[in-house]
């Protein structure tokens, strides 16, 4: 992701126009960004394709389910069949192709130990693949005690979240109450505080999902503040990081 987040940057910023007063500064930056790209090509050629073998186990495992094919007619002994298939299909070469090695071998070694803890449930109706719901629950959870008594610690919730999840409340009107003592200004100031907040956040966010996109959006801002520049108006202050 870090060298497809570089080579959006290295187009995005082939486009910036030359009458630029920083241009000098950007044609430099490219410079060092193409030599990052030339260094590490290999790499990421490699990492690609150990993405794509990635990809390959997940679709064996027909994992994550798809809720739209039947997957009724799935077994733990054709699953089990598929994946060996696979495993002796891969062949990475050691010495040049290190990330595929590494993922054949811990493929290898947690085939073998846990084989029999992923299969049954292919042969369990209703049986999931994994827990991940339930620990993304309880994630919640811990992270709305953080917020509610401000306290760094949750190990209370770790301990004893997954035997029960309890929700208590001596009545509606007391909880509505209780809410009501919070004044709708402060309230509504706290809410921009956090957006705000989460702007960084989300502009890291966008650059990893799409970096070309928000390369090119910040090449746009950067070029219409420029010409605003250039003619003597004021502008407003950026709220997205550049």
């Amino acid at each position: 992701m870090g060298y497809q987040q570089l080579e959006a940057i290295q187009q995005a910023l082939s486009v910036l126009p030359e009458s630029l007063d920083e241009s000098g500064y950007f044609q430099r930056l490219q410079i060092q960004i193409k030599r990052a790209l030339d260094k590490n090509r290999h790499d990421a050629q490699n990492l690609a394709e150990a993405h794509q073998w990635l990809r390959q186990i997940a679709a064996c495992l027909h994992y994550p389910p798809d809720t739209s094919s039947n997957t009724a007619s799935l077994s733990s002994t054709q699953i089990a069949k598929n994946m060996e298939t696979l495993i002796q299909s891969l062949h990475p070469n050691p010495q040049r192709q290190r990330p595929q090695s590494r993922l054949l071998s811990a493929l290898r070694k947690r085939w073998r130990l846990h084989q029999q803890e992923l299969l049954p449930c292919y042969d369990i109706p209703g049986l999931p693949q994994d827990n991940l719901q339930m620990e993304s629950l309880f994630e919640r959870l811990r992270r709305r005690q953080r917020r509610i008594s401000g306290r760094k610690s949750t190990r209370e919730l770790r301990d004893f979240g997954q035997a029960q999840v309890l929700f208590q409340a001596e009545s509606e009107a007391a909880l509505l109450e209780q809410i009501r003592q919070v004044p709708l200004e402060d309230y509504r100031l706290w809410r921009t505080r956090l957006r705000q907040s989460e702007h960084p956040r989300q502009f890291i966010q966008r650059l990893h999902h799409d970096p070309l996109t928000t390369m090119n959006r910040l090449v746009d801002q950067y070029i219409s503040r420029s010409e605003i520049l250039s003619t003597g108006h004021s502008y407003d202050q950026p709220t997205t990081p550049t």
